[in-house]
């Protein structure tokens, strides 16, 4: 057991509970218990013990005295029969602790008149003058009630958003929150509920455990020491097939933690074009030939240069040089583009962008160059998050290496994990229109192409929108300049600006390339000083 774990045990018979949890709780249960959050939410598989385990922290609640943090709870399922369920496991806590505490007492539920007809369930705890009460059926209203709320498989739950608004009352007085369920459809007020944690819009944590995440971790053993088995691997992989043929077409859902009807538009059209606005410039960039690439170093360094002092350097003199700015980097080389989006704070708590810049096919060296141009004349640099994904990882060591290291650079892998903790914070920015993004038919597009799959919001590996460039090609978009968006948000929310850093070249070092001196000399922009002032 972690120690935070047993700090966090009511003193009551507190040796007793140290001998029998870590042998009976699964480390994923433990961590649900430890964590100690006024507001806790679960998106579980079906049967792997989340109420179980919280029927045991239950029990050490309603046993432990009003100073030692003690307090009533209060359990709803949305049916008789997990009420009943619920309360036996309570009732085999107590026990388990040696904790003095009633028989489980049937009852009916009082406490409002709409509500006489729901049968309760309740053990009570002598020595601290608290009890669980397990309730067969929501009530209207839980108003005036103090302690712990439990709202057990909470999708399924008729009118979820009322009993939750019920239940988060007890939090005004110490009271604290606990909604665990599996999911009921990408639309259901607990998927909501857990997005707007997720996004920041409501206080709370979440956590989520998968069926597999809870067999990795010692699910089937505790099956097989229940029917007296010895445990075996081959039969655990059998058995772990046969749950989920059991569940079909369902299974994404009843085990994956994954709400279905997961894979339509993120952002909803509308929403993406109230965000648009004619403020903010779009600069595109793409090869003067198509033999660029094969260009002498000096005359491609200097074509970009003069590139980026007549369209880039305007718009970087306007920024205002008492804010910091962050930025956002989704690269690509041949089929897809680099995006570059900087945002700064106003004073109306927005997210503004200055302009995106947009590359397209181009070269390893002007990318760097590109880059380094624009974030180096930034008045004060906040930060930065690049994508590291591929040929991305040397530009973003690159990036990290000039300006200011890992602690203002971040190196980002877009994984599954990524987009699924820090898109929803960024979906939340377009609901609440503080981040505008500029009126523009292919970032539009961008952002469209962001869907749910299989509940992860991303943009799909293999979609992608057709565009004609500037010199008229037909080519395509990946949701570049979407990612690029998200990633500097992402930066902002992040990274914390740390004020001016000293930075200076190291010198080119691959084959065939000039030194940096002699970029800088051709027009590649300011190489060493200080960030902060961007060399102007």
């Amino acid at each position: 057991m972690s120690d935070k774990l047993k700090q966090d045990i009511p003193n009551t018979s507190k040796q007793n509970v140290d001998a029998n949890l870590p042998a009976v709780l699964l480390p994923y249960q433990r961590e649900w218990i430890a964590e100690k959050s006024m507001v806790k939410v679960c998106e579980k598989s079906r049967r792997i013990g989340i109420t179980w385990a919280e029927a045991a922290d239950n029990a050490l609640i309603a046993a432990a005295s009003k100073e030692a943090g003690g307090q009533n709870v209060y359990y709803i399922g949305y049916n008789q029969d997990m009420a009943v369920e619920y309360i036996e496991y309570c009732a085999m806590w107590a026990r388990s602790f040696n904790y003095a505490a009633s028989e489980i007492e049937e009852g009916i539920w009082e406490e409002d008149s709409e509500d006489k007809h729901i049968k309760t369930y309740t053990v009570r705890f002598p020595g601290s003058k608290h009890r669980i009460v397990a309730l067969s059926s929501r009530p209207t209203n839980l108003r005036g009630r103090q302690g712990v709320a439990v709202l057990d498989e909470a999708a399924y739950h008729d009118q979820l958003p009322r009993l939750i608004k019920a239940a988060l009352a007890f939090l005004i007085w110490g009271g604290k929150v606990r909604i665990l369920s599996t999911h009921d459809g990408e639309e259901n007020p607990f998927n909501e509920f857990v997005h707007d944690i997720r996004s920041g819009k409501r206080k709370g944590t979440v956590h989520k455990t998968t069926f597999m995440e809870a067999v990795e971790q010692g699910l089937y053993s505790r099956v097989c020491l229940r029917l007296g088995r010895d445990w075996d691997k081959k039969q655990e992989e059998e058995w772990v097939q046969g749950v989920y043929d059991f569940y079909g077409e369902d299974a994404g859902e009843e085990l994956d933690v994954i709400p279905s009807r997961g894979s339509g538009a993120y952002l909803p059209i509308t929403m993406i074009e109230a965000a648009m606005t004619d403020e903010i410039p779009v600069l595109r960039w793409e090869p003067p030939a198509r033999d660029f690439v094969d260009w002498p170093d000096d005359t491609r360094f200097r074509d970009m240069a003069e590139w980026l002092e007549v369209n880039v350097l305007p718009h970087l003199l306007r920024l205002d040089r008492d804010k910091p700015v962050w930025f956002g980097e989704d690269f690509g080389r041949v089929a897809d583009l680099t995006d570059i989006w900087p945002i700064f704070e106003t004073f109306e708590m927005t997210w503004m962008t200055p302009f995106v810049l947009e590359l397209r096919d181009c070269p390893f060296a002007q990318q760097e160059q590109a880059l380094f141009y624009t974030v180096g004349k930034f008045p004060r640099l906040g930060g930065g998050a690049l994508d590291k994904g591929g040929n991305g990882a040397f530009l973003a060591e690159r990036a990290r290496q000039k300006f200011g290291g890992p602690d203002r650079i971040h190196e980002i892998s877009l994984s599954t994990t990524w987009y699924t903790t820090h898109m929803p914070p960024f979906k939340a920015a377009f609901e609440d229109k503080t981040f505008p993004i500029p009126r523009d038919p292919e970032i539009r597009d961008d952002y469209r192409a962001i869907k749910k799959i299989k509940g992860v919001p991303m943009v799909p590996r293999d979609e992608r929108t057709a565009v004609t460039t500037l010199s008229g090609k037909k080519a395509k978009r990946h949701g570049d300049a979407a990612i690029a968006g998200c990633l500097a948000y992402y930066a902002a929310r992040n990274i914390e600006y740390g004020g001016v850093i000293e930075y200076q070249s190291t010198g080119r070092t691959r084959v065939g390339a000039e030194p940096l001196e002699k970029m800088e000399r051709v027009g590649f922009g300011a190489v060493g000083g200080n960030v902060d002032t961007g060399g102007f």
